[in-house]
């Protein structure tokens, strides 16, 4: 049997998966925050629901979010009534946009990271395509291979209808298919439009209004690859271990059922502390092996599902201000993004940490957490570890 070790090894990378780029992408359209009620209540002919619409501005005000693209335009929801109406059927005009938009949404993030990636596309041996969108068959991991023009012998992972935790999701696969098969390149993308929420407000189903005010429309990519070529590729965060876990006691805190109305969220409203009741258990059983006991010396790479979920790991773990920078960023820029944040949350992350002349991709540190949170209540660590700043590699 010896004989069988030895080719299993061969087929094994050396060194650690590691981020070897990343692209983003959103609609070119978008709204600001603070005119969006009058949008929301105009589009959906509910401005005689005044009460509820004041309840709207207070939610949109907290919501720490300052613009948010979408690819649904004031043309598309008038072409496309049931859209806007509540609790009409409207899963077929949703299809028809989705299926065709979140692989081109995808494919422009993609290409953004293959172009700073620096090698063929001929090089990405795998690819990872994640939605919550747009079910169809064949799917949009499909599709994005005709755009790209990928190999059609790449070995396609396609994660439909997962939630916001799913970023995480990617990059553990991601990870497990880069350091079990040597020379991997896994191309990893998360494309995520929010067509099929969108419908008009009701007093029956008040969650839904945070909904509302909190999602937005984007697409991030990375390429994943172990035992890189540094003379072409630029190693940006080493992926160092991933795990996934359920929180205790927390059923139906967030859903998503998708019915002939299209996608309905359901949210409890005690979500942020549910989240940081489980964290420090979560922190401890993860950095405990690297002799690692203070949060504030990691990077933090938090998927922003809200404001007050950011808010309630600060106060939990007694984290400084600036630990959330980047999320805090994204969520201003751009809304909750889904499965794409937590990509978008990493490219500030290394912007920043070059614009500042900062040592590392980790805004100077070595050691960070990404952390995924979606339905379930499902959790996603992922530890991360930061490379040296080049200023040649990334002039």
């Amino acid at each position: 049997m010896a004989y069988l070790q030895e080719i299993h090894e061969k087929q094994r990378a050396r060194g650690p998966a590691t981020i070897l780029a990343i692209g983003t992408a959103n609609p070119p359209n978008y709204i600001y925050q603070s005119h969006f009620s009058d949008y929301f209540f105009g589009m959906t002919k509910s401005q005689h629901m005044t009460q509820l619409k004041a309840k709207f501005d207070r939610i949109c005000a907290n919501s720490m979010i300052k613009k948010r693209h979408m690819h649904l335009s004031e043309e598309m929801l008038k072409e496309n009534s049931t859209i806007s109406t509540y609790k009409e059927p409207s899963l077929d005009s949703c299809q028809d946009i989705l299926v065709e938009e979140v692989p081109k949404l995808g494919e422009k993030a993609a290409s953004k990271a293959i172009k700073e990636w620096g090698r063929p596309k001929s090089d990405i041996t795998h690819l990872i395509f994640c939605s919550m969108a747009g079910v169809d068959m064949p799917g949009a991991d499909y599709q994005l291979v005709k755009l790209l023009g990928l190999k059609p012998s790449i070995k396609r992972f396609m994660l439909y209808h997962q939630g916001c935790f799913a970023g995480g999701t990617v990059l553990r696969l991601a990870k497990d298919l880069a350091e079990n098969n040597a020379g991997a390149r896994v191309l990893v993308v998360c494309s995520e439009i929010v067509v099929s929420t969108f419908r008009g407000p009701s007093e029956k189903h008040l969650d839904m209004l945070v909904g509302q005010a909190l999602f937005g429309d984007g697409a991030s990519s990375v390429i994943v690859g172990s035992d890189p070529d540094t003379s072409i590729e630029q190693p940006l965060f080493h992926l160092v271990s991933a795990s996934q876990t359920i929180l205790p006691n927390t059923e139906g805190a967030i859903e998503g059922h998708l019915r002939e109305l299209g996608l309905t969220l359901s949210l409890k409203k005690n979500v942020p502390q549910m989240i940081a009741e489980n964290i420090g258990k979560s922190l401890e059983e993860t950095f405990q092996p690297l002799g690692i006991s203070d949060w504030n010396s990691l990077f933090w790479v938090t998927h922003p599902g809200g404001p007050t979920i950011l808010k309630e790991i600060e106060a939990t773990l007694g984290l400084n201000a600036d630990k959330m920078r980047a999320s805090k960023h994204v969520l201003s820029e751009y809304g909750n993004m889904s499965s794409a944040c937590v990509f978008f949350i990493l490219d500030e992350m290394r912007r920043w940490s070059i614009k500042e002349g900062k040592s590392t991709t980790g805004e100077g540190l070595q050691w960070g957490v990404l952390y995924g949170f979606g339905p379930g209540l499902t959790m996603e660590t992922i530890v991360l570890h930061s490379t040296a700043l080049d200023s040649g590699h990334y002039s």
